[in-house]
């Protein structure tokens, strides 16, 4: 049997395809750097081996899956070019097994894992499926009938498949490290539309979107009553939120999901749509969504000594504003403190002033260094530029998270793409140890 050799298979797509081809009876091994990524935790669980990078980890009977973080001049790809193994890039070899199945690629610059997590669930209630989610998650079934991607416009990397659905979720300017503007961003979307085979299901709240061309029907969801389905008689509680679904203006069912905020609703209403396309029953569907319980990082919620942490992967002003709103709906009448450590210098500047805008949604800001990238290790502001911006702020220190201690009642949110976590564990351990006292 061919080895499947993954080139830093901790990374948030590279640990779920791989555990998808583990699952699907193929001998799989991979590599990466030391340090500990929660994408690794369901590599463990199936005893999947988890090398550190060596050339010497190369053999040429393996295929090479490479993770897109790495360059052609990685020693482990170079020593595969060498001894004559083939080398398949990480978007390259998910294209090709999509083509297996009824694939639904998820896409989109926000809510891409949310919206994968949950489709994935409520398909799992009516066909089986297989599913890569972003948040280092995946599940392989050799019989699947659907497989469900998330696909990242970065580096237009989702031109690589050619799936039977696209959801997009949204259109907005991230990545300038690469796009060099909301245009660049639309003309990879629209790229993106022209390889679909069946349908589009598009949010026609987002103004972009609305201007999609695609040789397949485009269809809309949203709040707005032009849309092909739309969200009417929003109810939101502390506990979740209900809503009546209209298709072309005509009732069809009501729906209750366990999430918060603007943009679970059109999760749901994206996943909704295509399940209706797919002629899967409204109670299946919201069978499903009665006990779906999230993705990694994404509004998790913990409680420590009487204190409630929410861990949550925004990391664009626009991904901040709707996890402070998912956050004020689930707690009204508790002070929101916002601990967020932004990811990437070219991200930051950019988008510095919405960056202060929308924290300044939360009660208090703390501020953590900012994370670079194996692309980007550093940058010409600090993080001292966005707390001037952000009256209030503080600057907030690993080896001294006693500062949030002061927030007796509030709810704390940690946001960020790198290791925001460890500013978490760092303050939970502070918690248990204030008790003990």
């Amino acid at each position: 049997m061919t080895v499947l050799h993954f080139t830093g298979i901790k990374g948030s797509g590279m640990s779920p395809l791989a555990q998808i081809m583990h699952d699907m009876g193929e001998q799989v091994q991979g590599s990466d750097i030391e340090k500990y990524f929660f994408t690794e935790d369901r590599l463990h669980e199936r005893g999947i081996t988890i090398l550190p990078f060596d050339e010497n980890n190369i053999h040429e009977n393996m295929t090479i899956i490479a993770g897109n973080a790495f360059n052609d001049n990685h020693p482990e790809l170079v020593k595969a070019r060498e001894l004559g193994a083939t080398i398949i890039r990480y978007h390259e070899f998910l294209g090709d097994l999509m083509k297996q199945y009824v694939s639904v690629a998820i896409t989109g610059a926000h809510g891409k894992t949310s919206t994968t997590g949950l489709m994935a669930h409520i398909l799992d209630g009516y066909k089986p499926v297989s599913y890569l989610i972003g948040d280092g998650t995946g599940f392989g079934k050799a019989n699947s009938h659907f497989f469900v991607a998330e696909a990242c416009e970065y580096r237009r990397h989702f031109l690589a498949y050619h799936p039977d659905y696209a959801i997009m979720t949204n259109i907005d300017f991230d990545h300038p490290d690469y796009f060099g503007g909301i245009d660049d961003v639309f003309r990879a979307f629209e790229e993106m539309a022209q390889q679909v085979k069946k349908c589009i299901i598009a949010c026609g709240d987002d103004e972009y979107l609305q201007r999609i061309q695609a040789p397949v029907p485009v269809v809309y969801y949203g709040f707005g009553p032009e849309n092909d389905f739309q969200a009417t008689n929003v109810i939101k509680t502390t506990t979740g939120t209900t809503f009546d679904v209209v298709i072309r203006n005509e009732f069809f069912h009501t729906f209750t999901i366990p999430m918060f905020g603007d943009h679970a609703i059109l999760n749901a209403l994206a996943v909704i749509s295509l399940c209706h396309y797919e002629n899967i029953p409204a109670d299946i569907i919201q069978q499903q969504f009665s006990d779906y319980s999230g993705v990694k990082r994404r509004f998790t919620q913990t409680e420590v000594g009487g204190h409630i942490l929410i861990d949550d992967y925004a990391h664009h002003p626009t991904e901040i504003r709707a996890t402070l709103q998912s956050a004020r709906q689930k707690f009204p009448d508790r002070e929101l403190i916002a601990i967020f450590q932004p990811h990437t210098f070219s991200r930051t500047q950019t988008f510095l002033q919405e960056f202060a805008d929308s924290l300044r949604e939360a009660d208090h800001v703390y501020l953590c260094d900012i994370f670079g990238s194996a692309r980007e290790a550093a940058g010409v502001l600090t993080i001292h530029d966005l707390e001037v911006k952000i009256e209030g702020s503080h600057f907030l220190q690993i080896d001294n998270m006693a500062p949030l201690l002061s927030h007796d009642k509030g709810v704390f949110i940690f946001m960020g793409a790198g290791d925001v976590t460890k500013f978490q564990e760092a303050f939970e351990k502070l918690i248990t140890a204030e008790e003990t006292v």
